[in-house]
């Protein structure tokens, strides 16, 4: 397969690469504004500054919204469908070993892929939103590819079994249609065909060969990302050893490595680029295996041959100053004349999702006991009010899940609640844990010093909710230790009309635009796929913070990290306390580093 892979890319790479870089920059500094201008666009039109979760289904039904959303589903289409289109033309050339100009192979792109809007095309839509993103296991920049289900809903599908299996399903029939429609694009741009009847020859030609097919690729690009990351070790150790072997010799010392560095940010920008391209071009590879198998025709595109090229020396000789330039430069480094080093403006914090849930009950003194042992910054609990208007720690508006008693907080007494038990549930070790008050958290933490998120959940059977919640932190001066958070806008108006020193803080699992408009809110806690540098830059810019919520696996932890939110709020603190700590302290050239230097003691 690698060696197919070689010879589908030997004739035309050149070209490959030029185009592949031109359309990544193309996508960074123009189609992306392009793409968010149209949708910042769409909520001017509709009258929306700001989308939260609380007004996203309306602005979804709007009919501008509809009609405006359609039409930039084409144009991501198109735009998708003409990269692949290049692709395949570039890698067919070099099947028939043809040099094609670039010229013409975005020029039989664009015919082909303007013809996306005919009636019998439309099912490319469907394949390029839904299908292709299977394909996109590089590090490559995708616009459709980036487009994620965020996690919030993840969690809400996974823990509601009939959607968990409909989502399973239709994770299989994605699958399934993935594997029939493998090759349908190859046969529509290199053949004279409509889609349907590329995705009708793509069925029979991968008849019996689904299961192996979807392996190979997989595989192929696993090794080939494998490949890549050994040689990236390789070329660090060879600057280790060199920087040892040539450290009385700066100016040559300081030349190797910059040369070394040049292979590596070369080599990492070509996997970049070429990451999408790979897949398409493994892809072609099977595609002509099959069409042999079966000795069916491979059609032979009438190219223009394009001529040699003669050597250019302007790039040679800017090569040769630029390699100067980075050798004085990394010289400077070695010497200590720059640092390097960034410093840490704010420091993270992390909070324990209704106490250490993992490990106790959610929302009970053992739950909250065990986050402060564990190390928590802060600890999020959720607020009720009952029947009597007594203050209770409970997420859910029933207390079915937790107790197996069916019994709505309104229609509740304090007396009902404490009788229940909300420990058993989690195991019989914490049977008999009992709903906490309010009021006793607040003591608790007062004497731990602990700080505490506290969320209100209204129902609409209140009464004076949040003024009553107030008290409490006031009576205990308690009100520079917590912040209030909602998902309902209203509650932190509310707030603000009985305290305006407390902190609120707006909860949403949806966040674009300027959300800053929100008055009431002093900060934001936002669902952490909804996050984005911009969001975080643009906050902190005015002032304010930003929490990420719920934050639990390794890979969403180190993507918050990076882009620097204020609070992590996790169900497991102590994994999201250490990948903190390790993005300040270690990484992986660090652990490199302290292996070659006790190799050379």
């Amino acid at each position: 397969m690698l060696r197919d892979v070689k010879n589908l890319t030997s004739y035309n790479l050149k070209n490959l690469l030029k185009f592949e870089f031109i359309f990544k920059l193309l996508t960074v500094l123009v189609a992306s504004p392009i793409f968010l201008g149209l949708f910042n666009l769409i909520t001017h039109l509709t009258g929306y500054s700001y989308l939260t979760k609380e007004n996203f289904l309306n602005f979804l039904l709007n009919p501008i919204t509809l009609v405006m959303l359609i039409i930039l589903f084409f144009l991501l289409t198109f735009y998708s469908i003409f990269d692949i289109g290049v692709i395949i033309y570039l890698t067919d050339g070099s099947y028939h070993k043809k040099k094609i100009k670039l010229k013409d192979a975005i020029k039989y792109s664009l015919k082909k892929s303007l013809k996306v809007l005919h009636l019998k095309n439309i099912l490319i839509v469907f394949l390029v939103i839904f299908l292709i993103p299977f394909l996109n296991m590089g590090i490559g920049i995708n616009l459709i590819s980036s487009i994620k289900i965020p996690e919030f809903i993840m969690d809400f599908i996974k823990d509601n079994q009939t959607l968990f299996i409909l989502y399973a399903l239709l994770i299989i029939l994605l699958m399934v249609l993935f594997l029939r429609w493998i090759y349908s694009l190859h046969y529509y741009f290199l053949e004279d065909c409509n889609f349907k009847e590329a995705i009708k020859k793509s069925n029979n030609l991968s008849k019996k060969n689904h299961l192996k097919d979807l392996i190979k690729i997989s595989l192929t690009q696993i090794l080939l990302s494998i490949v890549y990351l050994l040689f990236i070790i390789l070329e660090i150790i060879i600057i280790i050893v060199i920087n040892k072997i040539f450290n009385h010799l700066t100016i040559l010392n300081s030349l190797l490595i910059t040369i070394t560095w040049v292979v590596i940010a070369a080599s990492f920008i070509i996997y970049t680029i070429l990451s999408t391209a790979i897949s398409y071009i493994i892809l072609s590879a099977l595609f002509y295996h099959h069409k042999k198998e079966r000795k069916e025709e491979i059609v032979n595109i009438n190219w223009t041959q394009e001529d040699e090229k003669k050597k250019n020396y302007i790039i040679i000789v800017l090569t040769i100053i630029i390699l100067i330039i980075l050798t004085l430069f990394t010289n400077l480094i070695m010497k200590g004349k720059f640092n390097l080093n960034v410093e840490y403006l704010r420091t993270m914090e992390v909070t324990a999702h209704r106490g250490a849930s993992v490990l106790y009950p959610e929302n009970t003194m053992s739950a909250f006991v065990g986050a402060k042992e564990l190390g928590a910054d802060w600890i999020e609990l959720d607020i009720q009010q009952t029947k009597d208007n007594n203050l209770i720690v409970l997420h859910d508006t029933n207390f079915k899940r937790t107790s197996g008693v069916n019994l709505n907080t309104w229609d509740a007494t304090i007396e009902d609640v404490l009788k229940l038990d909300v420990g058993k549930f989690k195991g019989k070790e914490f049977e008999g844990e009992k709903v906490p008050l309010f009021e006793d958290v607040i003591k608790w933490a007062k004497d731990n010093n602990m700080k505490l998120n506290i969320e209100l959940k209204p129902t609409g059977k209140e009464k004076d909710f949040e003024k009553n919640v107030v008290n409490i932190i006031k009576k205990y001066n308690f009100e520079n230790d917590c912040v209030i958070t909602s998902q309902v806008y209203d509650v932190l108006e509310n707030i603000k009309k009985v305290s305006e020193n407390i902190i609120t803080v707006y909860v949403t699992a949806l966040a674009y635009g300027d959300i800053s408009k929100l008055d009431a809110a002093d900060y934001f806690s936002v669902e952490a796929t909804s996050v984005t540098k911009t969001m975080v830059s643009k906050l902190h810019n005015e002032g304010k913070q930003i929490y990420a919520w719920t934050v639990n696996t390794e890979e969403s932890i180190n993507k918050m990290i990076n882009l620097n939110v204020d609070n992590i709020i996790t169900d497991n603190p102590t994994l999201a306390k250490n990948l903190i700590y390790q993005s300040k302290t270690s990484n992986v050239i660090v652990e490199i580093v302290n292996v070659v230097n006790k190799l050379f003691k």
